[in-house]
């Protein structure tokens, strides 16, 4: 597929180490967990380039100089519950980000989101709202999510995935074209139960330790 020009691929050895140890089905939970850490990390550091930043003047030992601060506030919203494993390493670069939960699960028939649960902060109309799930798979979840915060007066959307389908990323793109998305990467396609191919299983269940 043609890459649209809002979608930023990590391309980084660490990712691709990383992304190999997700991809394992051998891998266990504590390696899984560590993994996918890691490229969180680098994920939320490409997710939070390109802020606006206010001057100040700070006092170094030696002299005044010039400092900055983030201008504008940041919103992570995970998509329950699997967005949660990316929700820290946003939180370790920004420790006073703003966080909102949208709930969804995944008709098992349909392969569409089905809603359950939404709590925004009040400046989700103002800020820098970072939408974060692993998986980027139909889009289905994510364009639910997009359109839910739009309503809810968002206008600065960013959405951050560990692996996306092109499925996935032809729908947002299409549908929400000032959207930037961040991915480690777009692998094949998705199987008949809307699994992403290769992809590496489900991202909850192998973090969380459920079935």
């Amino acid at each position: 597929m043609n890459v649209h020009q809002n979608v930023t691929i990590l391309d980084h050895p660490v990712v691709a180490r990383d992304l190999s140890i997700l991809r394992d089905e051998t891998t266990d939970i504590i390696g899984f967990r560590s993994a996918m850490s890691r490229i969180a990390t680098i994920l939320a550091y490409e997710s939070l380039k390109d802020l606006p930043l206010r001057r100040t003047t700070i006092h170094t030992p030696i002299e005044a100089t010039s400092g900055y601060h983030i201008n504008t506030e940041i919103i992570v919203v995970p998509i329950l519950r699997a967005g949660l494993t990316l929700v820290d390493a946003i939180m370790n670069f920004i420790p006073d980000a703003k966080i909102g939960h949208l709930g969804m699960y995944r008709d098992e028939k349909t392969h569409e989101p089905v809603d359950y649960y939404s709590n925004l902060p009040d400046e989700v109309s103002g800020g820098l709202v970072l939408v974060v799930d692993p998986m980027l798979a139909t889009g289905g979840s994510a364009d639910d999510a997009i359109g839910y915060l739009q309503k809810q007066g968002a206008k600065n959307i960013r959405f951050t995935s560990l692996i996306s389908a092109p499925e996935g990323l032809k729908r947002i793109t299409e549908k929400y074209p000032d959207v930037s998305i961040i991915t480690a990467a777009v692998d094949e396609k998705l199987n008949d139960d809307a699994f992403i191919v290769p992809g590496l299983g489900d991202a909850g269940d192998r973090y969380f330790g459920t079935t």
